[in-house]
């Protein structure tokens, strides 16, 4: 396996062990009127994160891997937001995990902005 294939194979489990988390954080929460809509759009995009990237990974053209990894960015920037929402509105007990996820949603933005920004135009 090459360098690049095993970087692609560590960033699938890693965006999927980021939806089970962020899943695992949810199951947590406190209860409000705002969770299980929080909730409910934190796991799709968190989801949709690595659901989107293992399609650009099985892009038939670059500009499907474009349209998707796009997708991408979109989905984990979205994760990052609804992590920030329960931050801000205090929803989490689990401030350490919450503090990780967060930072995680952000490093996976900037890595598939990474991706996005380089194969633009190729």
């Amino acid at each position: 396996m090459t360098e690049k294939e095993e970087f692609i194979e560590k960033l699938k489990k890693r965006t999927k062990k980021f939806a089970v988390d962020v899943i695992s954080l949810c199951e947590t929460l406190k209860n409000s009127k705002a969770t299980p809509v929080v909730t409910y759009q934190l796991i799709k995009s968190s989801s949709s994160t690595g659901a989107n990237y293992r399609a650009a990974c099985r892009s038939r053209s670059k500009a499907e891997f474009f349209s998707k990894i796009c997708i991408v960015v979109e989905e984990a920037d979205e994760s990052e937001y609804w992590l920030e929402i329960i931050q801000d509105a205090d929803l989490s007990n689990k401030k350490d995990e919450l503090k990780r996820l967060l930072k995680e949603a952000n490093e996976l933005t900037k890595i598939m902005t990474k991706a996005k920004n380089s194969s633009y135009g190729k």
